[in-house]
């Protein structure tokens, strides 16, 4: 496969890995009681600082677990009076370029500079998404070949999914040019599996129904978001449901037998549909297959209301009609009183794209976060759709707070007066800042909190939630991980930690697997020790994974 090369390409090549990895410090946590510094536990994030060192403290919980990226980097128009920074001739980027490039770098043209911010930064993005997960890239004709290129050689050339051509400036765009460009483009590229992504251009149909609250059409049918399941699966998501006529509904799968709801009964769908008669469409539906249940052939069936007759998603070659420069101008504006951003992306069009993976508790990335965009549409697709997706936000700006999280704060709260008053979408998200680095020179950075360092172990061995409260157990213990390997971190700042046979004797019952995984400063054990009881010994720092 052809290649693409500039200067300084092989100081970044693999620069994401010498990338030191720091802790994510949390500042503050926002939700509809407003902000406060106690952890509502919140998976919606905006993190300050370098995407570069953010993402790279994302891997230990979220490598390969992201569903849909969508980034907006700099276009490298050279234009810098913008609020976000549309070049690499920032100071930090310079700064970045110095060490990392060295001398080289005082030759680079701007494409050479710019290829060198991306490449490591898309290298770590491809690590974070999910196999079968998607990224889009929003970009305009300065650099869309070269971000072909390096998206072709990270995420492979066959795993192109299109390049969109989006109608941005419907008048023709800016400048008086004999050829005006109103475009950009999207970049859309997947892992290899697509079996999450939709497929097909949906009907949204018309809104030819009505209740108290206005129009609606009628949507998803409630059975079959999980009745196919056996009741004896998860009999607590097994329980009765009355319709409008007063008769008892119970998930009944199609060939008779009970079955199960998709969500128990603490689950806010559930709520709503159990205390809210707007909230569901009810109709009586035949059985499929002439089955009869209790003599009946039919039978009553909650259906989703759906109230936007104007979302649509799915593929589409050209995508025009979903928002324009514009419109996402004067949202700003309509959120902040005035244009506190000038290169928003229009809302809609990242609402497509969030739509566009098919799972409704999927986690969105934006690295390049700016105006928080990217946030407002998971937020709005969660509200209308009742999904539960969550969201990850990095900003280097430092109108992080002010802007970025400003957007979300107003978003969930609600904004505009009067008639235009938009209602709040709820929802919640934590404030976090670059923290210190977990090594340094090599070993453990007494500034970052021991809690953080066993944490990062944890994850980097297992890939799994950790669990504070393995501590109740034994000091040192980690956890006990799904393949059942008890894992322990003996680490003492003021003394070398030892794992010898008293060490052993100390280890409970209740931490007992089938093998272990040690941590210490030095290891007594001899070689047929460590056979006879499954343990691997880890040298603190030297066998603490580099990510």
């Amino acid at each position: 496969m052809p290649e693409l090369t500039w200067v300084g390409k092989d100081k970044v090549i693999t620069h994401h890995l010498d990338v030191p990895f720091r802790v994510l410090d949390r500042q503050y946590s926002f939700d509809e009681d407003g902000q406060h510094e106690t952890d509502n536990g919140s998976n919606n994030m905006i993190i300050h600082g370098d995407n570069l060192e953010a993402l790279k403290a994302l891997l230990p919980k979220y490598e390969g677990k992201i569903d849909c990226i969508y980034i907006d980097p700099p276009y490298n128009t050279g234009e810098e009076q913008w609020v976000y920074n549309d070049s690499v001739n920032d100071p930090r980027i310079r700064k970045w370029l110095g060490e990392v490039v060295g001398k080289e770098g005082e030759d680079l043209s701007r494409h050479d500079k710019w290829l060198c911010m991306m490449y490591p930064r898309l290298r770590l993005l491809h690590r974070l998404l999910k196999q079968d997960g998607l990224i889009a890239v929003s970009i305009d004709d300065n650099e869309l070949t070269n971000l072909g290129c390096i998206m072709d050689e990270i995420f492979g050339s066959m795993n192109r999914l299109a390049c969109a051509p989006v109608r941005s400036e419907p008048s023709g765009g800016k400048g008086k040019k004999a050829l005006r460009t109103g475009h950009e483009y999207l970049l859309f590229y997947s892992k290899g599996d697509q079996s999450a992504l939709v497929k097909e251009e949906k009907s949204v149909g018309k809104l030819d129904l009505k209740d108290s609250r206005g129009p609606y059409r009628k949507g998803r049918e409630l059975r079959k978001w999980g009745s196919k399941s056996d009741r004896g699966d998860r009999p607590s998501m097994w329980f009765e449901i009355t319709a409008p006529d007063g008769t008892v509904v119970t998930p009944i799968k199609n060939d008779g037998t009970e079955g199960r709801w998709r969500w128990g009964l603490s689950n806010p769908v559930m709520q709503e549909l159990l205390l809210d008669p707007e909230v569901a469409h009810w109709e009586q539906t035949s059985y499929d297959d002439g089955v009869v249940v209790e003599g009946e052939t039919a039978r009553w069936v909650p259906y989703e209301k759906i109230r936007d007759a104007k979302k649509a998603f799915g593929w589409n070659t050209w995508l025009d009609g979903y928002g324009t420069n514009a419109d996402a101008t004067t949202l700003i504006k309509s959120l902040f009183g005035s244009k506190e951003f000038d290169t928003p992306k229009p809302l809609s069009l990242v609402e497509w794209i969030v739509l566009l993976h098919e799972n409704t508790n999927g986690i969105i990335l934006d690295s390049f976060a700016g105006s928080g965009t990217t946030a407002h549409a998971v937020l709005k697709v969660n509200k209308e759709e009742r999904s539960h997706r969550s969201f990850i936000l990095v900003e280097l700006g430092e109108y992080a707070e002010s802007i970025t999280a400003g957007r979300v704060k107003r978003v969930i709260d609600g904004y505009g007066e009067g008639k235009k008053r938009v209602e709040g979408t709820g929802g919640s998200f934590s404030f976090y800042e670059l923290g210190a680095p977990l090594l340094v020179e090599g070993n453990l950075n007494h500034e970052v909190p021991l809690e953080r360092v066993r944490e990062y172990i944890w994850f980097t061995e297992t890939g799994e939630a950790y669990r504070p409260e393995a501590r109740q157990e034994h000091a040192d213990y980690l956890g006990r991980s799904s393949n059942n390997t008890s894992f322990f971190f003996a680490f003492d700042g003021g003394a070398l930690t030892v794992l010898d046979r008293v060490y052993l004797s100390s280890i409970p019952a209740g931490c007992e697997a089938e093998s272990y995984v040690i941590y210490a400063d030095t290891c007594l054990l001899t070689e047929q020790d460590l056979v006879k009881h499954n343990i691997t010994f880890k040298k603190i720092p030297r066998d603490i994974t580099r990510l």
